[in-house]
């Protein structure tokens, strides 16, 4: 533990070039004779660090005494310091230990690539969740991240639509999309997908299991995705929608069937346009366009424009019927 600190101490010391005790005791969460003691051990140890005393004092090293790595380019610096996902990392309980590789990165680089990595993180973030969107619960995300990393079994309790079942799974890796965790896994020598939001409860195995030989986990994910996405079940639909709507209807849909839209040349009565999309999963397509309003009719499939007219029926006859008792 004290070794860590003294590690972190001389970093901080390396990206701020002079600090107070005070200061590195709130960094290091210890005290300020702590402080003074880690000092002279890396005084005793050889690195040229000494404290000045006055009101612009603090404790600082040689001017030049740092480590630096060596060949990355200012490119490669901001791209590490995008990266960051601290979300994630909170998640998967590896926030601190972020923080602290960042600052060893940091500390580490020539003064011109720490200038353009501070900036960098001052000026852009990185939010990966959409609007209006709460993050999952995974309260079993640190036990399959463990799992995966240990080469070990795991036996969870999974939420399916209809009903819940058990696995007794090989965790091979874990994947993040739009900020939603997934959990790939070998069952009965098959590999499959779990979304890490579902699982209810996940109990680590003492007995390890053997990677499949030659698992590219992201290569995986990539062919699985474009196959979900190309197998998806769709319906087209063929809609009138007043014009400033159109982007209501797009946030609906999803970006891909929004891009995937073909506007009809067919004139309308009220100047609405007419288009064609495919919407993905037909039996949520009437929600979904119920949704955009009355600025919106389905013209065609009948069992589209069926569907959205007994949802609409259902609530209206739910208010019809009065406040609940």
């Amino acid at each position: 533990m004290r070794a860590s600190r003294l590690v972190s101490l001389l970093l901080l010391l390396q990206t701020r070039s002079r600090m107070t005790a005070a200061e590195l005791a709130d960094e290091l969460e210890v005290s300020v004779r702590t402080v003074h003691r880690d000092v002279d051990a890396l005084s005793e140890a050889g690195v040229p660090i000494f404290a000045e005393r006055g009101p612009l004092g603090g404790i600082r090293l040689v001017d030049g005494y740092r480590t630096r790595l060596t060949g990355m380019t200012p490119e490669e610096a901001q791209a590490l310091f995008l990266s960051g996902l601290p979300g994630p990392a909170a998640e998967l309980g590896l926030g601190t230990v972020m923080a602290a590789a960042r600052l060893k990165v940091l500390a580490a680089l020539p003064p011109e690539l720490r200038a353009r990595a501070s900036r960098l993180v001052e000026r852009f973030h990185l939010d990966a969740t959409g609007w209006f969107q709460a993050s999952e619960a995974v309260p079993h995300l640190a036990t399959l991240s463990a799992a995966v990393w240990d080469a070990v079994k795991v036996e969870i309790e999974y939420e399916r639509s209809d009903r819940s079942v058990t696995r007794l799974l090989d965790p091979l890796g874990l994947v993040i999309k739009g900020g939603v965790w997934y959990l790939v896994a070998r069952a009965e020598d098959q590999i499959r997908t779990y979304r890490v939001s579902r699982v209810s409860s996940a109990r680590r195995c003492d007995e390890r299991f053997d990677r499949p030989e030659g698992f590219d986990l992201a290569a995986y994910w990539s062919e699985s995705s474009a196959a979900y996405e190309r197998d998806a079940p769709r319906v087209e639909v063929v809609v009138r929608v007043r014009p400033d709507r159109i982007g209501r209807l797009y946030g609906m849909i999803g970006e891909r069937a929004a891009m995937a839209a073909e506007r009809l040349d067919e004139p309308d009565p009220d100047g609405w346009a007419r288009l064609r999309v495919r919407i993905e999963w037909p039996t949520e397509a009437s929600a979904l366009l119920l949704a955009v309003g009355a600025d919106l009719e389905v013209i065609e499939p009948p069992e589209i424009r069926a569907g959205l007219v007994a949802i609409a029926r259902r609530v209206v006859e739910r208010y019809d019927a009065g406040p609940a008792a």
